[in-house]
């Protein structure tokens, strides 16, 4: 979209302009964009038009998300990657982001100019996080702003984390750096990854190499993460998916090159980047979801049905097993629905069937030591 066509479109929105979206649609061509950056699924141009916090048509945890891919970014150095980077970003901004999420290291890739890791660390808020705090706060949109950080001499490879306000909730740093980064002065983070509350839940982080590992994923879940940022060097393809559906939160990939994703607690692709739209891709992820194990509970779907209809999906994934129960309306809490019809999660049912095979197994174990002694 050339920025006349942005700048329309903003206007359309901020109620300056007599036009309709759907006349607008059709002259502008946005409609074969928006269907571009859906990855090809057929979004509806009017759904695909991004929505105020104050949109009633709005669902309460519908988050707009935007990813990025670094694919043919080329600079001589850093400033300049960086300026083509908010570039991008403002095109972007259009759709009222809740989040922006950066690839891994983003000023310091496919640039000429070398450079050594402990001459560009900052500890932040330093040159580089300061120009995303103040788009952040411009556009009242969430940054996750991935660069070499350093703290007491030591450097890590860093995703920081800014919020709408343009303030500095935190940063994670890479559990796992690969050979070369270790070579290079980069310390690995901590094993148990933190967690951000933000106004519309609660984020996690991995970094690139981070994927290879099970177990970061697992305590960011562990710890509450509702979804997880994943800014990368490469694309991951289906690990991305797979990290998505093994934890139930979606995943959200930024990259250097290849394709950048938005996964949902399925593990299915939201939305991605592709030929027709190379470099960024932007999709709302409703959070308001619960993944649960179809058997036993399905005995409850038709009931679920007649009294919600089409205010609350069902959608059944047969050969898994697994059920998706996501609320299309303002008033409706699956959690509350869930209660109504006692229906555990799959993590609740996971727990409670835990529990009670550590109890038979308990069990078990006297009736052996019993049968021993009576031998």
């Amino acid at each position: 979209m050339d920025f006349e066509s942005l700048k329309q479109e903003r206007a359309i929105r901020m109620g300056d302009s007599q036009l309709t979206r759907r006349n607008f649609l059709r002259q502008s061509g946005i409609a074969l964009s928006a269907a571009a950056m859906a990855g090809g699924q057929g979004m509806n141009p009017e759904d695909s038009s991004a929505r105020s916090a104050d949109d009633p048509k709005k669902l309460p945890r519908e988050l707009w998300i935007a990813g990025f891919s670094m694919m043919d970014f080329n600079a001589s150095d850093d400033e300049e990657m960086i300026q083509k980077v908010l570039k991008q970003m403002e095109a972007i901004s259009v759709y009222e982001p809740d989040i922006i999420c950066l690839p891994e290291t983003f000023p310091f890739v496919n640039i000429a100019k070398p450079f050594k890791i402990r001459d560009v660390a900052e500890a932040p808020p330093g040159p580089v996080t300061r120009r995303f705090m103040q788009f952040a706060k411009e556009h009242r949109c969430h940054v996750i702003c991935p660069i070499y950080t350093v703290e007491n001499g030591k450097c890590f490879n860093s995703a920081v984390v800014i919020d709408r306000s343009g303030s500095l909730l935190g940063e994670y740093r890479k559990t796992h750096p690969t050979l070369d980064e270790i070579e290079n002065g980069v310390t690995p983070g901590p094993e148990n990854p933190p967690v951000f509350k933000t106004d519309f839940g609660v984020i996690g982080l991995q970094i690139c190499f981070d994927i290879e590992w099970a177990e970061g994923w697992r305590k960011l879940r562990q710890a509450g993460a509702e979804i997880v940022f994943w800014p990368s060097a490469f694309a991951g393809g289906v690990m991305v998916n797979t990290r998505a559906w093994q934890n139930r939160y979606p995943v959200v990939s930024s990259t250097w090159k290849d394709t950048s994703k938005i996964c949902d607690v399925s593990g299915e692709e939201i939305a991605k980047t592709g030929r027709w739209n190379p470099n960024w891709v932007v999709a709302p992820v409703n959070l308001e979801k619960a993944f649960v194990h179809t058997w036993p509970y399905v005995k409850h779907y038709d009931a679920i049905r007649a009294k919600y209809g089409r205010r609350v999906k069902i959608t059944s994934f047969h050969e898994e097993e697994w059920t998706l129960f996501e609320s299309l309306s303002p008033e409706i809490k699956i959690a509350d629905v869930l209660k109504e019809f006692d229906i555990k999660t799959l993590e609740e049912l996971i727990r409670t069937s835990e529990a009670a095979q550590d109890k038979a197994r308990r069990r078990g174990m006297i009736s052996d030591r019993r049968s021993a002694i009576d031998d």
